[in-house]
């Protein structure tokens, strides 16, 4: 069971977000859950548990510096899949799909920005 409940991302353009997330969580098995808001969107496999939305102070959404947002994935496929649409969604690459060996012997991930510059990751840990 994970620790979080869910995790919020801000955009400055909620539309260009909802086209990367649709695809880019669409690879590890996510969707978006009906929109409760113009200016937000929730995604999850069973529940939401991701959420980007235009910030409610009315200020310009900002990255973090030094954070990461990482999800799971069941292949070395899926986080393949995850980084190509990342990058065919407006996304940059932050570190080509390959082992992880400093995440464990198994470990296999990739890391991309998302079109705010939120720094995102897919980690596979099953064997090659």
């Amino acid at each position: 069971m994970t620790i979080f409940n869910h995790i919020v991302v801000g955009t400055n353009d909620i539309e260009k977000s909802r086209t990367f997330y649709d695809a880019t969580l669409g690879a590890l098995g996510s969707k978006r859950v009906p929109d409760f808001s113009p200016t937000a969107s929730m995604y999850g496999k069973e529940v939401p548990e991701f959420m980007i939305t235009v910030p409610l102070n009315g200020q310009p959404a900002v990255h973090a510096n030094g954070g990461t947002i990482g999800f799971r994935a069941d292949t070395r496929a899926a986080v393949d899949a995850f980084h190509a649409s990342a990058l065919a969604n407006g996304g940059s690459c932050e570190g080509a799909p390959g082992p992880r060996t400093q995440a464990g012997p198994t470990a296999y991930g990739a890391y991309v920005r998302d079109p705010d510059g939120n720094k995102l990751c897919a980690y596979c840990f099953a064997p090659a």
